[in-house]
Parts: C-alpha cells; sequence; structure tokens
C-alpha cells in the first residue's frame, strides 16, 4: 500500500505567517496535536506540535550533557508561567515549530511510513507530492491499515 492510499487529504494547517494562537485555535477546534506549516506555495516548512506549546510554557533549564539534550524542569510562580503563556500566543509559529521536517512522498510504501513514525517517535507525518502538502499520515493511520483486513 501507498501514501495516497492511506493519507488523509484534508489537511489541516497553518501559514508561515501565523501566530501561535491561530495553531492553539485550530488544535482545540479539530481536536489534533500538531499541523503542518506552509509557505505560500503550500510547501512544508515547519512541523509544530503540543510538545512544542508545552516546552514553552513549561519552566525548563535546556542543558546538554554527553551530547545528550535534556531538558530539567525547575519550580517557578505562577505569574511567570502566565507571562510565557501570554508571549507564546503573540509568537510567530516558526519560533517553535520545528523546521528539519520528516516527510513522505505520495508514492512511500507503508512499511516504510510504519518504520519512520516508529523509529523517529513521532505521530503524524507530512505527505508531499512534487514538493508539495497533499496530505498527512498518522500512526493510526497506519495501524488501521494495517490490519483491517485481517481483523
Amino acid at each position: 500500500m501507498k501514501a495516497h492510499e492511506i493519507m488523509i487529504p484534508q489537511v489541516h494547517k497553518v501559514k508561515e505567517s501565523d501566530s501561535v494562537r491561530s495553531v492553539i485555535e485550530k488544535f482545540i477546534e479539530h481536536r489534533i496535536s500538531g499541523l503542518p506549516v506552509v509557505n505560500d506555495r503550500n510547501e512544508v516548512v515547519g512541523f509544530v506540535s503540543d510538545g512544542d506549546i508545552l516546552r514553552y510554557i513549561g519552566k525548563h533549564e535546556d542543558r546538554i550533557v554527553d551530547n545528550f539534550y535534556y531538558a530539567f524542569v525547575i519550580k517557578g510562580d505562577d505569574e511567570e508561567f502566565e507571562e510565557r503563556e501570554q508571549r507564546l500566543l503573540q509568537l510567530n509559529v516558526l519560533e517553535i515549530a520545528k523546521k528539519k521536517v520528516i516527510k513522505v512522498t505520495w508514492d512511500e510504501d507503508m512499511e516504510n511510513i510504519a518504520a519512520v513514525l516508529g523509529k523517529k517517535q513521532i505521530k503524524k507525518v507530512p505527505v508531499e507530492r512534487n514538493g508539495v502538502l497533499v496530505g498527512i499520515i498518522s500512526r493510526g493511520d497506519v495501524i488501521r491499515n494495517t490490519f483491517k483486513s485481517i481483523l
């Protein structure tokens, strides 16, 4: 099975000029946890997830130890948290989004997509055709399509 056979073609997305406020509104409205960020040509230029939001509002100190990244939680007061919330809403989406986006092509085999989602520990992967966003595939899409004929 190929990516275009299992992908969801109606992709919720945000533009690279959007604020984080619009991202959070889409998360809430559509009950989703991640969105591709696209430019005016509908090319994927980033991906923003609920994890990116949590990393920003959670008070932490980043450290790198022996080439491993660690985020240490530091206790803070509620006023600082609320300030981070307000600051976050005003940011441009690309200030918190991942810019190195893992994507698959329209004709990618499902077993390769499953391997990417599992190995990279990501929940969703954008699908491109000729460099343009045409769909999205989640872990659930792969599992449903893999096992629907035998269960």
